[in-house]
């Protein structure tokens, strides 16, 4: 896409690094995708689909957008689907280079056995999402796993703001009890924690390993309802090492290309953009053990 090209040009950027992009089972894809639209309570909000092609479209679209490496998000909604999603998403990793191998946790008897196992076989970046899972960051079926992860230095980007809509784990006051059990974990947190913006900002300044992904941040569709903020904006402006791109491709109510437009409109610089995009993500991914 020319729009995508001008911009990555303009900032001296040499690819995107998307660690917000979701691959699943055809099966569990169909399910998400008739959640959105049917604009579920958790979406609060109608949210037309913009992209639905099969795999290998999505796979050859992220590469033409000029996305060099991309992960493959899977997520559990209940009990025992999490190991059979990292099994879908390791073997749907060796597709191609680009996918960032990912794998998923919930609070199941065997996680610290499949996450051990997924950490084993190469898995790069995690998913966790509080709002969907319904379930406590603190768990304690989850203690060994996260030991597990604070280890190995893997990155878990952890959907725990309370947007769309709030659930009973959501917020920040979880997010802080897990990391005072584990300070050197490596958490991205999705959407940059919105709505609760700031708080979650803090916690990146406070903890070296807390990073902010800035998947749906600042486009059109989110500002609608749950803007940022000038404060904000000025805030993150000074953080380009501790923010990722995210784009939430490809359940997204827009064109991949407006996540990227909508960081440039909000007038941040190129070291900005270039690290946001492409060299925070490098190196977050590159510091795993």
């Amino acid at each position: 896409m020319d729009q995508i090209k001008e911009i990555l040009t303009r900032h001296s950027i040499p690819s995107i690094v998307d660690i917000h992009v979701h691959f699943m089972p055809d099966n569990v894809m169909s399910k998400v995708r008739q959640y959105f639209d049917s604009a579920g309570p958790l979406l609060g909000r109608s949210w037309p689909i913009k992209y639905r092609d099969d795999d290998a479209t999505r796979i050859a679209q992220l590469k033409e957008f000029g996305v060099s490496r991309f992960s493959a998000l899977n997520y559990a909604h209940r009990s025992g689907m999490a190991k059979w999603l990292n099994e879908w998403s390791r073997d749907f990793a060796k597709i191609d280079k680009a996918i960032i191998s990912s794998a998923t946790i919930y609070p199941d008897d065997d996680v610290y056995e499949y996450t051990k196992e997924a950490i084993e076989g190469g898995a790069e970046v995690f998913k966790v999402h509080i709002q969907v899972g319904e379930f406590s960051p603190i768990d304690e079926k989850l203690i060994p796993a996260w030991h597990l992860l604070e280890e190995s230095r893997t990155p878990v980007v952890i959907h725990a703001g309370s947007g769309p809509a709030p659930g009973r784990y959501t917020g920040v006051g979880l997010v802080r009890q897990l990391l005072d059990i584990f300070p050197n974990l490596t958490l991205v947190i999705a959407h940059m924690g919105m709505p609760e913006y700031r708080e979650f900002i803090e916690l990146s300044q406070k903890y070296e390993n807390v990073y902010l992904d800035t998947t749906m941040v600042l486009t059109p569709f989110t500002e609608e309802t749950t803007p940022l903020g000038e404060d904000n904006a000025r805030v993150i402006s000074d953080l380009s090492e501790k923010i990722v791109f995210g784009s939430d491709f490809p359940n997204i109510p827009h064109e991949y290309v407006v996540a990227i437009e909508s960081l440039e409109s909000a007038g941040f610089s190129s070291t900005w953009m270039r690290n946001v995009l492409f060299e925070t993500p490098t190196r977050l991914l590159g510091a795993r053990s």
